[in-house]
């Protein structure tokens, strides 16, 4: 399933040097832009080297534009894999797997802004890689889904659905919370109940999502 874009690396996880240093700049410059907005010059001066270096090491814009969401969508579905192969039974593998997409984010907090332009263009320049990478997530969640109703602890719903629920909340979350914290006149009785959401995101959406779906 894996496509392994990088020319000089037989690994996306781990890049060499300066490979790193292009995807870093990249993810930072697509996430500030967008895929239409982003120039290569601009890519190449954040990360201290030349067009030349940058399309040797990693290819033309869109090879770079793949290879900036599918080093993190691609990680958080092998991570999915391996955090359910470890938990027992449907609601635990649940919670796995909503843990992995907020750790994920949180370490990678760039991917929010890229995937929600995605989402508002339809897609328009999502590469195909990306894709297979959400459909293996939307895959092992659908096989959590239908372990739950076959041992009727959940209802019947759709994968995507689901999918679009857990990352809708944390990806709004995420960027909107951005614009609620410069607003200093919000009440104080509500900033205590955002305190609290963010020490415990992945937990809030376990159990609104646990509640949407459980018999």
């Amino acid at each position: 399933m894996e496509q392994i874009l990088i020319k000089k690396e037989t690994n996306t996880e781990k890049p060499g040097k300066t490979a790193r240093k292009i995807l870093v700049a990249a993810r930072a410059v697509f996430a500030e832009n967008g895929y239409s907005g982003t120039h290569m010059n601009e890519i190449a001066l954040r990360a201290g080297v030349n067009k030349a270096t940058l399309y040797y090491q990693i290819g033309d814009k869109d090879t770079l534009y793949a290879n900036v969401i599918h080093q993190v969508v691609g990680n958080i579905a092998q991570n999915i894999a391996q955090a359910i192969a470890h938990a027992n039974g449907p609601e635990e593998k649940i919670h796995a797997y909503i843990n992995t997409i907020v750790n994920a984010v949180d370490k990678n907090p760039e991917i929010p802004p890229i995937m929600m332009r995605e989402v508002a263009s339809g897609g328009a320049t999502m590469p195909r890689v990306v894709l297979e990478d959400i459909a293996l997530i939307l895959t092992i969640l659908a096989g959590v889904l239908e372990e739950g109703r076959k041992k009727s602890i959940f209802i019947e719903t759709s994968p995507f659905l689901i999918h679009m629920m857990v990352m809708g909340t944390i990806l709004f979350y995420k960027k909107g919370s951005l614009i609620k914290d410069k607003q200093s006149w919000i009440p104080e009785a509500l900033k205590v109940h955002d305190k609290k959401l963010k020490a415990g995101l992945a937990k809030e959406v376990v159990m609104l999502v646990l509640k949407a779906i459980k018999r």
